[in-house]
């Protein structure tokens, strides 16, 4: 039996899905799926089916708002983090923390302010 990745979803504040989709796509390459579910409009990222997990930027009045000090951080998967890094300032994002070298070479994580002020993490085994 297949054992579900954790997380199985996330969801990521934004007070502008248009200009956090955008940001996203150009950050790590990729479409996201604009859809709506129970109110609340949605850019969804991809995902390779189960048991793969995926997530959303998401705006929901009243039940979300943008942190870049409060709350969980999630860390997104890129095949290598120094051009991500290289691209945040030009699409709308700072970089929170530059990158740092995990142990017994794992991989390498950084910390950036996306274009709708929450804290994301980037993280790349290159």
């Amino acid at each position: 039996m297949l054992k579900p990745n954790v997380p199985a979803w996330f969801e990521i504040p934004a007070r502008d899905v248009d200009r956090a989709q955008r940001f996203y796509q150009d950050l790590l390459g990729v479409s996201l799926i604009r859809t709506q579910i129970n109110g609340a409009d949605q850019a969804i990222f991809p995902y390779g089916g189960k048991p793969n997990s995926s997530g959303s930027v998401i705006r929901s009045d009243g039940v979300y708002e943008p942190s870049d000090r409060l709350g969980s951080i999630v860390y997104l998967h890129v095949d290598d983090i120094r051009p991500a890094l290289a691209r945040v300032s030009e699409i709308g994002g700072d970089v929170l923390l530059p990158p740092q070298e995990l142990p017994d070479n794992i991989g390498m994580f950084a910390h950036i302010r996306d274009s709708e002020g929450n804290r994301v993490g980037l993280f790349s085994a290159a």
